[in-house]
């Protein structure tokens, strides 16, 4: 495996893994914000929206730079393009 093919891949991966880990970061905020407004003690629930937004966009962000929506950078689709003859 290449140097680029590697980081294309440790790129994509870690897009993949930080979107869910925001998601479920943003949800404990939001549990905790609701005992918070009912009177119970949450916790930080502030600090939690923040790293949620910080995974979600993180992990966004690397799949758009990886291209994971165009695959592997380099690797041609069979009969794609009408040039390929």
């Amino acid at each position: 495996m290449n140097p680029s093919s590697l980081r294309w891949y440790l790129k994509a991966q870690l897009g993949v893994l930080l979107l869910p880990v925001g998601l479920c970061l943003f949800g404990e905020a939001v549990s905790r914000r609701v005992l918070q407004m009912l009177g119970k003690e949450a916790g930080p629930w502030f600090w939690y929206g923040t790293i949620s937004l910080i995974c979600i966009n993180a992990g966004v962000g690397l799949m758009i730079d990886s291209g994971m929506t165009k695959g592997f950078p380099g690797r041609r689709r069979r009969g794609s393009s009408g040039s390929d003859g």
